[in-house]
């Protein structure tokens, strides 16, 4: 009888494990439909690079900030391509609202830091494949860390952003959305 509540026991725990999983979402992105508002904003690509919403729940215990990536792993012959970075997001930060990815940064949280993306500017930069190359994977990846500030040098590159979130995160979780023109 013993052996059998601690089987229970530990399917419990198991499943109390799954079930507060740290996880990040948008509500502005619907079964891989964007608004054209959210892409990107350069000639040819029919929008305005507003961010996307984002929401992110059960973070693990001890994060003291929050790093956020997205990439397009199928861009430039499949050597991807840097769309939005962020860090510096204060632990206390439930998510993103829309539109806090502007090149300015003003909507985004009290000390987070905006980084250089992929089209040499601060700021979110929506989806813009070229046409005809099939449809991407735009992945938001979010880092909780274990420090209050990610240490990188000055005017890191995406790379070094996304090596040292990853070498500082407590946990990761990340969502996919596709686009194709």
């Amino acid at each position: 009888m013993t052996s059998r509540l601690s089987l229970i026991g530990l399917a419990f725990a198991a499943f109390a494990t799954q079930a507060s999983a740290f996880e990040i979402s948008s509500p502005s992105v619907y079964n891989d439909k964007w608004d054209a508002k959210y892409l990107g904003d350069k000639p040819g690509c029919g929008g305005k690079s507003v961010s996307i919403a984002l929401a992110w729940k059960d973070p693990p215990a001890g994060t003291r900030s929050y790093a956020l990536t997205m990439f397009d792993p199928d861009a430039n012959d499949g050597k991807g391509f840097w769309h939005w970075l962020a860090w510096n997001i204060p632990a206390s930060a439930k998510g993103l609202a829309e539109g806090a990815g502007s090149k300015s940064g003003k909507r985004l949280p009290k000390g987070t830091v905006s980084g250089t993306g992929g089209v040499g500017r601060t700021g979110y930069f929506g989806p813009c494949p070229p046409p005809g190359s099939g449809t991407h994977h735009y992945v938001f990846t979010l880092y909780a860390l274990s420090e209050a500030k990610l240490r990188t040098p000055e005017n890191p590159s995406p790379e070094m952003v996304s090596v040292a979130a990853k070498s500082q995160a407590l946990a990761e979780a990340s969502v996919t959305y596709t686009y194709g023109r």
